[in-house]
């Protein structure tokens, strides 16, 4: 959950210059930290869009329409997330924070007919914006979605010893202040040589801004919580980490012992 704050500028003439006018096809809630925005505008017109499912499009586009489009998975994460899952071959995945489901449906496709996502958010209004698209897709019986806050329901895993090391894959892209507290839980349910993936964790930029600089309110509340997680992750000798500049900054987690 992230924005990018683009200046529209004039030109000597008095038009709008080449950039400005790249915002009439940009999508909404476009979250990149590439400075060029026609750049970005590359990847997405070279690389995601031609290999875009048509199901992930009109879900993006759905929710680019949602007031609260700003949250959404950005469409190169969501292809992004959607080769790491095949990458690690997963099957038993998890994820916190769900919205309209545009990064859940990206896991849910590359998931394998058997797979399983448990999907977490104390939302479903949202959820079940997306939800006919999901199930248009083919891959609803794939996901069991829990309405509520995340941490009862890790707490009730990680007390079973059984749930143990048993997570292939997890994305967390939810309340920031509580990252900490998920990860002390999910280091516990991902398997040794699993993956955790941490949203949001360049937070619009503002990991190296200022104290005093000029955010946004939520940016300046947020941007401790996600300093003190980059800090915790770069410490923790049970993982091994890769920072990643898409969207607005993932942190991929690969558990080692």
């Amino acid at each position: 959950m992230a924005t990018t704050t683009v200046e529209t500028t004039k030109t000597s003439t008095g038009g709008e210059d080449k950039q400005s006018q790249n915002l009439r096809h940009q999508e909404v809630g476009h979250k990149s930290l590439l400075q060029s925005d026609e750049l970005y505008q590359y990847i997405l017109e070279t690389s995601v869009y031609p290999r875009e499912p048509e199901s992930m499009k009109e879900l993006r586009e759905v929710t680019a329409k949602h007031p609260w489009n700003i949250m959404t998975t950005s469409a190169d994460e969501g292809q992004f997330l959607n080769m790491l899952i095949k990458l690690v071959n997963a099957k038993n995945t998890m994820e916190i924070g769900v919205y309209t489901g545009y990064s859940l449906l990206a896991t849910a496709l590359a998931l394998p007919e058997d797979g399983k996502i448990l999907a977490m958010d104390v939302n479903r209004e949202n959820y079940e914006l997306g939800l006919p698209i999901i199930e248009e897709a083919g891959v609803a019986h794939k996901i069991d979605f829990r309405e509520g806050p995340a941490l009862p329901v890790l707490d009730e895993l990680v007390a079973d010893e059984k749930n143990h090391g048993t997570y292939d894959f997890i994305f967390v892209d939810a309340d920031k202040d509580n990252y900490i507290n998920y990860h002390k839980r999910l280091i516990d349910l991902v398997k040794v040589g699993g993956v955790i993936g941490y949203d949001n964790t360049l937070w619009n930029g503002s990991v190296v801004a200022p104290p005093d600089a000029p955010m946004r309110k939520y940016v300046r509340y947020y941007r401790d919580f996600v300093l003190e997680l980059n800090k915790a992750l770069a410490a923790d000798p049970r993982i091994e980490i890769c920072m990643l500049p898409v969207g607005d900054g993932i942190t991929i987690c690969r558990r080692i012992n």
